[in-house]
């Protein structure tokens, strides 16, 4: 069964969807590329471990806009804390934001090591999301 990606009473004009468990497997490899899977995966754990003191583990949902991969999505708790100290940001943003927010600083991040097509159109394709976001200004605060 599809789910929203983000609360659909405050729902964006653009609405991700959560992917159903039985494609699951083929979702990495598509949103950064089969040779990076493991590597972008343990990288958006890793962000997200380091942006917020609210995180503790947990199982992620993996959202889809368009039939296309977007980002990777906690699940434990709707809203976290997100601390960058490299930029100064400091807010609290719901689950979905804190997954679009770890997932393009994985992207970025990953640019910089990696040479891939598949890496920066998956960026651009995320910040494009992003920015029509319900919760736009601070997902661009806190990647900025």
């Amino acid at each position: 069964m599809t789910q929203d990606a983000s609360n659909p009473a405050q729902s964006p004009a653009r609405q991700a969807t959560v992917i159903p468990d039985n494609r699951r497997a083929d979702f990495l490899p598509q949103l950064f590329g089969r040779q990076l899977l493991l590597t972008a995966e343990f990288t958006v754990y890793r962000f997200i471990a380091w942006l917020s003191p609210d995180y503790r583990g947990d199982y992620w949902d993996f959202c889809e806009y368009d039939g296309r991969p977007l980002y990777l999505r906690p699940t434990a708790i709707p809203r976290y804390k997100i601390i960058c100290e490299t930029n100064g940001y400091e807010g609290e943003v719901s689950a979905d934001a804190a997954g679009i927010i770890v997932t393009l600083f994985a992207f970025s991040h990953l640019s910089f090591a990696y040479r891939s097509d598949v890496l920066s159109e998956g960026y651009a394709r995320l910040y494009s999301y992003a920015v029509d976001h319900r919760e736009a200004a601070e997902i661009l605060r806190a990647i900025n």
